[in-house]
């Protein structure tokens, strides 16, 4: 992907597309109601647009402890919703403020490795460079940045392939030779992330087959 072609991915008018596109499907019925929420901070890192991830601190321990993740965590009662959510999340593991009008929209709900529904919720933080990040040790061990065009090439982009009874039952994406491999579920919604950029330019790597109605 050239330089200009990836800037341009947060542009005015990619915005406009996403914002329709995640407006549009959060309109559809059905789904259940999601228990937590990230947020998907792009940004762009000295021009060039890029994903922020963390890693989860070895202090939580659990089966979260030392992942890949997006910032995020479990709905609060006071929430309105999973952007709220994600934002104070983000506050209370980053340091910063994010302002909801930064807020793109909402990916659909996916179950992490409990069943847990998580709401990804899509935010452009602009340049990163503006932000001073502070954050919370207890909580986060490291962040760190990928360029989208990292992400996007092919040779950066790896799959696993699960068996389940003994049979293939599923595939899902691998992000490689970044500071660390971006696996499970925040790899999963790095990909829904890609698709609702550049939705032609994306190769999907998740499949999993469909249930049978017996099943």
């Amino acid at each position: 992907m050239a330089e200009a072609a990836g800037a341009a991915l947060l542009g005015g008018g990619s915005e406009r597309r996403c914002r329709a596109r995640l407006a549009a499907a959060a309109g559809r019925p059905g789904g259940a109601a999601a228990a937590a929420a990230v947020l998907v901070p792009l940004c762009s890192v000295r021009g060039r647009p890029a994903l922020l991830f963390t890693l989860r601190s070895r202090r939580l321990g659990g089966p979260h402890s030392g992942d890949v993740s997006f910032p995020g965590g479990r709905r609060d009662p006071a929430d309105g919703d999973a952007v709220a959510t994600a934002l104070r999340e983000t506050r209370e593991e980053l340091g910063v403020a994010v302002a909801a009008p930064s807020v793109w929209g909402q990916l659909r709900p996916l179950p992490d490795r409990q069943g847990q529904m998580v709401a990804p919720v899509v935010a452009n933080l602009g340049p990163l460079e503006d932000w001073t990040l502070t954050p919370n040790p207890d909580e986060v061990e490291e962040v760190f940045t990928l360029p989208l065009a990292h992400l996007l090439r092919e040779e950066n982009q790896g799959y696993t392939h699960f068996r389940t009874a003994g049979r293939y039952g599923y595939t899902l994406p691998v992000f490689l030779n970044g500071p660390h491999k971006v696996w499970g579920l925040t790899a999963i919604i790095t990909e829904l992330t890609l698709e609702l950029l550049l939705p032609n330019g994306y190769r999907r790597k998740t499949y999993v087959p469909a249930r049978s109605p017996s099943t």
